[in-house]
């Protein structure tokens, strides 16, 4: 980024980072176009930024077919407690992966690029949800133009690969390059306790870079039974994630997917009550290690966030009925009864 940006430009900016709903995303792009200066050292950023309102202005209307627009969106807004995609190259097994985890009726064939557009589905973890997407495949030749869009609700990956391929090498090695290339990351850090991200970004980084946890999946463990091909496959590419080895047809693995997805995203639970009566235990607010009673209650209502003073809690690290601020750090299973003035 410029260093003679202005300061409504970076408060700007670092809305765009935080937003994950592709509307708010690109009501952000269109105030760092609004707020960037305009002058020689801009003219790349100011390109960059109207490229990215043009894409997703196009996402968020669906593909373009014979002059209008026609089919479903290729942006899904985020639902549930995280968004994960899941990406990989062709044959990988990601539809049937994704079928059998959320019940999806996402259409599963024996030939390449079966999915043409995003898929999403819902895979239960105890009392919450987490969306998952299945995206086309990632080819250097094949690759909709629009997919890298389709990441950028995401809070996370799954790199599906089939194992038994012997090309399976090549396909990571392409697969991380292609999203490379078009400034999404595929990393092993996940959040898990580390609380909320801290912005380590330097002043001349690129504002559009996208990091995304990502979490290994070698599928078709059936067909290629070796406990070591994950190691193999680590060591011929350099790349390492955590990693689950998993049998889509069987349905061997898939048990440990959601569970590893909600502790290392570090979710947390929240359930409210009103004063005098029981709390909602069946329907918790979701939010992430760090996060507060005031985001919790701005997740409720944001007029009542506007109007919070104090909050009872009930949870491990709190007596009962404890009167805290709005800025105490909420933890998962906590209840939280919120007092307005």
């Amino acid at each position: 980024m410029p260093t003679n940006v202005t300061p409504e430009y970076k408060k700007a900016e670092e809305a765009y980072r935080a937003a994950r709903d592709p509307g708010e995303r690109l009501d952000c792009l269109k105030e760092m176009l609004r707020t960037i200066p305009k002058h020689k050292g801009t003219e790349h950023l100011q390109a960059d930024i109207k490229s990215r309102i043009k894409q997703l202005t196009e996402a968020l209307s669906g593909p373009k077919k014979g002059g209008r627009r026609t089919g479903p969106a290729t942006v899904i807004r985020a639902e549930g407690a995280a968004q994960i995609a899941l990406v990989g190259p062709p044959n990988a097994g990601k539809s049937l992966l994704h079928s059998k985890l959320t019940g999806s009726r996402t259409e599963v064939g024996p030939y390449p690029y079966a999915t043409r557009f995003p898929e999403p589905g819902m895979l239960p973890v105890d009392d919450a949800n987490l969306q998952l997407i299945d995206l086309p495949p990632v080819s250097a030749d094949h690759s909709p133009g629009w997919l890298p869009a389709a990441l950028q609700p995401a809070d996370a990956a799954l790199l599906v690969v089939d194992v038994s391929d012997p090309d399976c090498v090549d396909q990571l090695i392409e697969v991380t390059t292609w999203l490379s290339e078009h400034r999404i990351r595929l990393v092993p850090d996940w959040p898990k306790a580390a609380g909320p991200a801290q912005d380590e970004r330097e002043e001349d980084a690129d504002p559009f870079r996208q990091d995304l946890p990502t979490l290994l999946v070698a599928n078709k463990s059936d067909l290629d039974p070796d406990p070591d091909e994950v190691a193999v496959l680590e060591e011929l590419t350099g790349v390492h994630f955590p990693a689950v080895t998993v049998s889509a047809e069987t349905g061997a693995g898939l048990n440990g997917i959601g569970p590893f997805l909600f502790d290392n995203l570090g979710i947390v639970r929240v359930y409210t009550k009103t004063p005098g009566k029981p709390a909602e235990t069946n329907k918790p607010f979701t939010l992430r290690n760090g996060d507060t009673v005031l985001d919790v209650a701005t997740l409720v209502h944001k007029d009542i966030a506007g109007k919070l003073r104090f909050a009872r809690i009930w949870g491990n690290s709190v007596f009962d009925g404890q009167q805290v601020g709005p800025e105490h750090a909420v933890e998962d299973g906590d209840i939280v009864e919120l007092h307005m003035g």
